[in-house]
């Protein structure tokens, strides 16, 4: 089925589809702060540390969760509630029956797309080995989408 990603619902879709719907822009992988009286989120530019700033992706996908307790890998009945997704997030767009964008790997057909656009932390992050969780806050920053 061409372009499977634009009516397929995201509950239907194989794990294959499902991680190729992932652009690699790896937003949910920085550390997130909430105000506790908002709720708002906001972004810091501080990232896993078994994530791989280049390639974007986590250098131990298989055992995130048990690596990163916090890590919460992403299921498709749940998308619509984390509302800390980027704006730009292929999951987000789709669960909200909203286009991919044109830099997205599976519209472009090119991997690198995500980055030539600015949209992946590529060269934008540091490690959490290298920061107190204490200063997160810090390191807030507020990205282009």
């Amino acid at each position: 089925m061409a372009d499977w990603w634009q009516d397929k619902p995201l509950a239907e879709l194989s794990e294959a589809q499902w991680e190729a719907l992932c652009d690699g822009c790896a937003k949910c992988c920085l550390h997130k702060l909430e105000d506790e009286e908002s709720g708002e989120v906001f972004y810091t530019k501080v990232r896993c540390r078994y994530l791989d700033e280049q390639t974007c992706r986590c250098t131990d996908y298989a055992h995130r969760s048990v690596l990163v307790p916090s890590c919460i890998p992403l299921r498709s009945g749940e998308v619509r509630a984390l509302d800390w997704l980027p704006s730009t997030c292929a999951y987000r767009l789709r669960a909200n029956r909203q286009p991919l964008p044109d830099w997205h790997p599976l519209v472009s057909g090119d991997a690198s797309t995500v980055h030539q656009a600015w949209i992946s932390i590529r060269g934008r992050a540091i490690s959490d080995e290298y920061v107190h969780p204490d200063g997160f806050d810090e390191y807030v920053v507020h990205w282009v989408e």
